[in-house]
């Protein structure tokens, strides 16, 4: 059952956490082993956790000698096939002392497009699930193209939210909430609760931040929230400094109603091309 405010967090049954590149990658990889003591916290009372993850394209940059995030689709592609091993290798190093094996799972929009190949993914996480792995997922990005890919992972972790029926979605973010303009900004107030259906057009969000390690801002998630509250999913973005508090429920960041509703994930999922 999807939670209808940020405490029950603490008792979900199943919960998809998001975090970026920006937050796991160059000087920030030490968040990696801080965000999975906080997956195994929950993972320890019993809960199902699902880790979307950035960031393969940033951490192979280095193996690259790339001091910027290529702007070519092969050099991406190039930078994601290397990048993935060593993230992968990192988390499970980190989980290994809480006796947890990681799951990679990698997808394109193509698959949740597909029925079949959207059943099959499905499939495969219950079976991780069930079996106590956690599930890493990422976009494929060795095989995604400029036209036909998600654009951001927000956006792919509500898809996986929605896919996997979790009871609530975290999105993880470099600033503690969201503000009702750019908290650099006179005048910029935070936003607490979001409820279902509330317009949000009188508020500045910005637009899609590229940056020399990946892409997102503010405007995405708040896409992505509503995407996942359009499916019954509660949504809690914040801080991934502060990803052991918002897993333990705490009054924290910006937190988005779930609609009435759980709309099933059963017809094809339409992923909007990347501008």
């Amino acid at each position: 059952m999807s939670v209808q405010d940020r405490s029950g967090i603490a008792a979900a049954r199943r919960i998809v956490v998001k975090v970026g590149s920006s937050s796991i990658s160059g000087d920030g990889a030490w968040r990696i082993q801080a965000i999975v003591d906080a997956l195994a916290a929950a993972h320890a009372r019993g809960a199902e956790v699902v880790l979307v993850s950035s960031g393969a394209i940033a951490t192979g940059m280095p193996y690259l000698e790339l001091d910027e995030r290529p702007d070519d689709l092969a050099t991406q592609q190039a930078a994601a096939a290397v990048g993935q091993n060593v993230l992968i290798y990192r988390y499970q190093e980190a989980l290994r002392g809480y006796s947890i094996v990681a799951g990679q799972v990698l997808l394109t929009a193509g698959d949740l497009e597909n029925a079949t190949h959207r059943s099959n993914a499905r499939r495969a996480m219950e079976r991780l699930l069930g079996l106590r792995i956690l599930p890493i997922v990422n976009e494929n990005d060795t095989v995604a193209t400029h036209e036909i890919r998600f654009g951001d992972n927000d956006r792919l972790a509500a898809l996986v939210a929605r896919l996997i029926g979790a009871d609530a979605l975290v999105l993880l973010s470099d600033i503690a909430c969201l503000y009702t303009r750019p908290p650099d900004q006179p005048g910029a107030t935070p936003i607490s609760t979001v409820s279902y259906g509330d317009d949000l057009d009188g508020f500045e969000f910005g637009s899609v931040v590229v940056n020399s390690v990946g892409t997102g801002g503010a405007a995405t998630k708040v896409s992505a929230a509503r995407l996942a509250a359009a499916g019954g999913i509660g949504v809690l973005v914040t801080s991934a400094d502060l990803v052991a508090e918002a897993l333990a429920g705490a009054d924290i960041g910006t937190w988005f109603e779930p609609g009435p509703e759980a709309i099933a994930v059963t017809g094809a999922i339409t992923v909007t091309p990347r501008a």
